[in-house]
């Protein structure tokens, strides 16, 4: 996505887009690690399921999740949401070059506008919840997508935690990470006013699971974590 399922789509705009791939990769050290995991951790909660179908929420960009995935379970398939179109022609685009459009149902356009009967064996929100504003816009979008998921199903919810302006040692950290890349003084300056004024996320790891909890998840184990950066996975109560 990754943007609110409200009105903040618009700030995923072709620019932004066509920087996402770079970009996610380095504001999150250990991108693809996670999204490798993220892909292993469902398929050890679905064990031999055979052909799951994955809601995958946020999908735009990379589409790596779909990705790694894909490669791990090649029976599965996948519906790609994202409210975004800029955000989900790029997705396309890499799921055609990794020949995994025909595994792919793409929907532009929020999880509520699935039709009411779509039931799903696991879903994924990948960078999403720290693009909404506020602790209703989160549990509505958590909400949705518990509507859509088999008793007991699991859910990978990964994004950034804790009140930026909070860890100054963690964003001191994430700033000397643009300039490893070769980012300027400048540049740095710039990305820094960005994440202190352009998202919402959850203040906590505590924050997360009850946000989860609230939505009708279970507890969540955590499987990775980048400095504000944490995954976990979770399940529809029954």
């Amino acid at each position: 996505m990754k943007s609110s399922p409200l009105n903040s789509a618009e700030k995923f705009d072709t620019s932004r887009a066509n920087e996402y791939a770079r970009q996610s990769r380095i504001a999150l050290a250990g991108y693809d690690a996670c999204q490798d995991l993220a892909a292993c951790m469902l398929a050890a909660s679905l064990g031999n399921l055979g052909s799951a179908k994955i809601l995958v929420v946020g999908a735009g960009g990379t589409a790596q999740e779909i990705i790694a995935m894909a490669a791990l379970e090649p029976t599965w398939c996948f519906t790609a949401v994202d409210p975004s179109e800029p955000m989900l022609a790029a997705a396309a685009q890499q799921l055609q070059a990794n020949h995994l459009l025909e595994r792919t149902r793409l929907h532009l356009g929020h999880v509520e506008d699935l039709a009411a009967d779509e039931s799903y064996d696991a879903a994924t929100l990948i960078g999403v919840l720290h693009h909404l504003e506020g602790d209703g816009a989160k549990r509505h979008i958590l909400r949705s997508i518990r509507a859509h998921l088999k008793p007991g199903a699991p859910l990978i919810v990964a994004g950034n935690y804790s009140a930026y302006a909070s860890q100054p040692l963690l964003l001191a950290a994430w700033g000397h990470r643009w300039r490893q890349h070769g980012a300027s003084p400048d540049e740095v300056k710039v990305k820094l006013g960005k994440i202190l004024q352009g998202a919402d996320p959850p203040h906590s790891e505590a924050a997360v699971q009850q946000l989860m909890f609230d939505a009708g998840f279970a507890d969540a184990t955590r499987f990775f974590s980048s400095l504000f950066w944490g995954a976990w996975l979770t399940r529809k109560t029954l």
